[in-house]
């Protein structure tokens, strides 16, 4: 029981995305200086304000440049966008482990932390696998989310099931499939959608990747789809749009920030990429806040 558990726990944290080994410059956008102490970062509202993204600075943002980032420049970039249109389809996903305000991985700074619950659990993770490995099993694992977007409900997509196989119940034979770019990958660890408010910027609403109540999805099955649930890891992600077909995640644990990700789709990024140059419009389904947003848009 508890090798499964170890191994359960190994798993969570990371299924849920892969990474991305090349490490180009990071984009060329403002950020408003910041030092370690929380007091010394800048509020949202006054960071939206006086740094504003424009449509330019969206096009610099790509899911490779992010990763090279710190978190409070993720977290500065996540808070000037809003959640767009909740997305249907499939999408490519990628995952990075940000760099805490010690200059450390914030999953090492939370391990460092209390001795309780979560905590140990991931300090016994983190003592089984370097940093390095959890993101290459991420990779291996995870391809990213179908989203199903009248159901307001998604399914993350898995091409290697060979990690999963010790916690699957039942025949692999009833996992649903689905064929992307030519790949087969199955559907597992379903969710619910819906608009709420962000964990990080509670100015606007997010969408909210909710696993919860899994249990109540069709096609629900217990092992593994249970670990993301309310009686096991309770994970719950949030995405907002930097540009269509192009999201910005992020991951918690039990309330516990623990990693950042990205959703993309080259079809709608292509298809959807002159219209949003030319006037920066998008669909918003969820709540954008009563702050006033500048978007310069390219004559």
């Amino acid at each position: 029981m508890k090798i499964l558990q170890l191994f359960s726990i190994s798993l969570i944290s990371i299924l849920l995305a892969s990474c991305d080994f090349f490490k180009p410059p990071p984009p060329d956008i403002a950020f408003a200086d910041y030092d370690e102490p929380y007091s010394s970062k800048m509020d949202f509202a006054r960071l939206e304000h006086e740094y504003p993204l424009s449509i330019e600075d969206r096009m610099k943002i790509t899911p490779e440049n992010l990763a090279v980032l710190s978190q409070e420049q993720v977290d500065q970039i996540y808070a000037r966008l809003t959640a767009g249109p909740i997305p249907d389809g499939a999408f490519d996903g990628g995952l990075f482990f940000p760099k805490g305000s010690s200059g450390k991985s914030r999953l090492v700074e939370i391990i460092k932390g209390d001795k309780k619950g979560l905590k140990v659990k991931l300090r016994g993770m983190a003592v089984k696998y370097k940093m390095s490995k959890l993101e290459t099993l991420g990779h291996v694992l995870w391809k990213g989310k179908v989203f199903y977007k009248d159901e307001r409900v998604l399914r993350n997509r898995i091409e290697d099931l060979a990690a999963l196989k010790p916690i699957i119940e039942g025949s692999i034979l009833d996992i649903p499939k689905i064929k992307v770019d030519h790949k087969d990958a199955w559907l597992m660890f379903p969710a619910k959608l819906y608009c709420g408010q962000s964990l990080l910027d509670g100015r606007r609403e997010s969408i909210i990747i909710d696993y919860a109540f899994t249990d109540e999805i069709e096609g629900y099955r217990q092992r593994p789809d249970y670990l993301a649930g309310r009686n096991a890891f309770q994970v719950r992600d949030e995405i907002r749009m930097v540009r269509p077909g192009f999201y910005i995640g992020r991951a918690y644990l039990r309330r516990f920030f623990l990693l950042n990700f990205t959703l993309y789709n080259k079809e709608i990024a292509k298809r959807a990429k002159d219209d949003f140059l030319k006037t920066g419009a998008v669909t918003e389904d969820c709540w954008s806040g009563e702050q006033q947003r500048l978007l310069t848009v390219q004559r």
